[in-house]
């Protein structure tokens, strides 16, 4: 069964017109969805009876069903795995900031990008998300905050998967969420993270929207970020670097790069200056993320003082840069570490593990 949400409200108008409807119903339910929160569609009371039936007798009004749900110690980050109806998983996480509240959205199952520090990379890609999984993730946490006398200020697609490897989904949902009949969504509130789809840097900068677009860079030198991240054999350093100018000089808008720091890896001295070289006179913004430590890869989080002594590498050469407040350890918050330690807690039946999610 299809969900209601993978449609916009052009597709919407358009189903219903086929069902002898009148244009406007479409509006109404896409009301009833992003401003009423209907749960159902017997609870879209203005609509007639018959149209609500054959409404849930066609679509799927929600796909997602938790799974599990780890909160912080600190209460400050909270983390949902989700199944889909053919079994697939997936994770989102909601981050409280004193100044705002964010919702951190995944757009595959899994990841075919093979970094090695990252829970998600190292489980591979099940399937891609359609537009409505992606969508129903943001609404779900919308909706928790409402609940709970709060209102979701922003969204960052850096949750399990690559974005640009299911591009025309991501950008589906991405209209679906600033379309002014829907939760209208500042644009300038909603981050894309990429790891360095050229063809999809490219492709986001003719968009024309005022979105983010974050950079998981991580490594200066080829040699370094082919062992961090893989997808720089394809597109490599000089090539992701030279797109991403195109897209300042198409966009005028700031690019940021995020660094994960590891220990002995790509903390050093020598990365930040060669890291300098590449993005010096740059309109950008380099965020150094200590690792969130996984069972999957040996590394450990940069100690404070070599953060500082990075920070202080781009911050001389005029770079601004922060470091991100680490949030969430307690609660396997970094993408896919949930869902990871989940299967492997669930219990055996008949000596056999549950099943996972299908090929």
């Amino acid at each position: 069964m299809r969900g209601l949400l993978d449609l916009s409200l052009e597709e919407l108008t358009e189903v219903l017109e086929s069902w002898g409807e009148p244009p406007y119903r479409a509006r109404q339910i896409w009301n009833w969805v992003y401003r009423r929160d209907a749960a159902t569609f017997e609870a879209m009371t203005d609509l007639p009876k018959a149209l609500r039936a054959r409404l849930a007798e066609t679509f799927a009004l929600s796909t997602l069903r938790p799974l599990a749900e780890r909160v912080s110690q600190d209460g400050w980050t909270r983390k949902w795995l989700f199944a889909l109806p053919d079994g697939t998983e997936v994770e989102a996480v909601l981050m409280e900031y004193t100044d705002r509240r964010t919702a951190c959205v995944s757009t595959q199952a899994g990841c075919a990008m093979g970094c090695p520090f990252c829970a998600t990379g190292q489980m591979g890609l099940m399937r891609n998300l359609t537009a409505g999984e992606i969508v129903e993730q943001v609404l779900w946490i919308a909706r928790w905050l409402a609940a709970h006398g709060e209102r979701l200020t922003h969204v960052v697609f850096m949750g399990m998967g690559e974005p640009f490897a299911n591009y025309a989904n991501t950008a589906k949902a991405l209209r679906l969420l600033i379309h002014p009949d829907g939760l209208h969504l500042g644009q300038r509130r909603i981050t894309v993270s990429t790891v360095g789809i050229v063809p999809g840097i490219r492709r986001f900068a003719r968009e024309g929207w005022q979105i983010n677009l974050a950079i998981s860079l991580h490594a200066a030198t080829d040699e370094l970020r082919d062992r961090l991240v893989p997808i720089n054999r394809v597109y490599p350093l000089r090539t992701l670097m030279g797109a991403i100018r195109d897209y300042i000089e198409q966009t005028h808008r700031r690019i940021t790069f995020e660094w994960v720091m590891i220990r002995g890896v790509n903390d050093t001295l020598e990365q930040a200056e060669a890291l300098v070289g590449w993005i010096r006179g740059m309109l950008a913004h380099v965020n150094l993320i200590p690792l969130n430590p996984t069972p999957g890869f040996p590394g450990e989080a940069s100690p404070p003082e070599r953060v500082e002594a990075f920070r202080r590498v781009l911050e001389k050469a005029g770079i601004p840069c922060t470091v991100r407040v680490r949030r969430g350890i307690d609660v396997a918050a970094g993408c896919g570490q949930l869902r990871a330690e989940t299967i492997g807690r669930r219990p055996r039946i008949a000596g056999v593990p549950l099943r996972e999610v299908p090929a």
